[in-house]
């Protein structure tokens, strides 16, 4: 018999980015573990192959085109989302965008390039968190947030400092969150990917140099992939992770400790 507490059956989750990589591996634990389960994408064909994927087990699925980083998106998709399940029992703010491998150099970063990571990575997940937290604190019974940051927040970089800022300004949220969201019975964490094989990060594991210099690095000696996340997605969506708040979750191979 499973241990009672992971049983997710009656439990909404909400993915942002949910269409592939780590956002599907989320998705797919938790449908597979009883949650009905509603994602957010802007890619519409990635979209449906997503929820084609997620329905295989058997829960509610559906999937909705939002921009996350788009203020009135997220509140009118938020509706939308009650309006098909009815509850949202945890939120994963997951989507996100890289930087442009074009940059040579922080000094010749553009505005325009640092504003366009800020407004899905950062601005994304406090209107995403914002909506749910306001839906759980009405509802009163509890719930769940979960932010996708990277190991980029806590080591540097060279290029990546949009990115790193993102990522450590979502979790910095993620601890103010576990404070003031508690007496809600609302708990907050973060997970920390290391290298882990995405759309987002194909173009730089198919380049020879990187992947010869980093692989060695990676104790477990293997990319991760989107699997290797539904574990911790389960743990946090469920009864067994109700005393467990304010904590960062990093998942990279042991490569931080090398």
């Amino acid at each position: 018999m499973a241990y009672k507490p992971f049983d997710l059956s009656g439990k909404v989750a909400l993915i942002t980015g949910g269409n592939s990589g780590i956002g599907l591996g989320f998705g797919e634990a938790l449908a597979a573990s009883g949650a009905d389960v509603c994602i957010w994408g802007t890619n519409e064909e990635k979209n449906a192959a997503a929820v084609k994927t997620l329905s295989a087990y058997g829960t509610k699925v559906a999937a909705l085109r939002c921009d996350v980083g788009e203020e009135a998106q997220v509140d009118d998709s938020f509706a939308e989302t009650l309006n098909q399940f009815g509850r949202v029992d945890s939120c994963f703010a997951n989507a996100g965008v890289s930087g442009r491998r074009g940059v040579k150099s922080f000094t010749e970063m553009t505005s325009e390039e640092w504003h366009r990571v800020l407004r899905v990575n950062l601005d994304g997940a406090f209107y995403t968190f914002r909506a749910a937290c306001r839906h759980m604190m009405e509802r009163g019974d509890g719930g769940r947030l979960v932010g996708t940051a990277s190991l980029a927040a806590i080591s540097g970089q060279a290029r990546g400092q949009h990115y790193a800022a993102t990522k450590g300004g979502l979790i910095s949220m993620i601890l103010a969150l576990s404070v003031e969201m508690a007496r809600y019975k609302v708990t907050a964490n973060s997970i920390l990917p290391g290298w882990i094989e995405t759309a987002m990060t194909e173009q730089t594991f198919a380049w020879e140099k990187f992947a010869s210099n980093v692989m060695p690095r990676i104790p477990v000696r293997r990319w991760g992939d989107q699997n290797d996340f539904g574990g911790i997605a389960v743990y946090l969506a469920s009864d067994a992770s109700s005393y467990h708040s304010g904590d960062t979750f990093v998942i990279d191979g042991a490569y931080g400790k090398f």
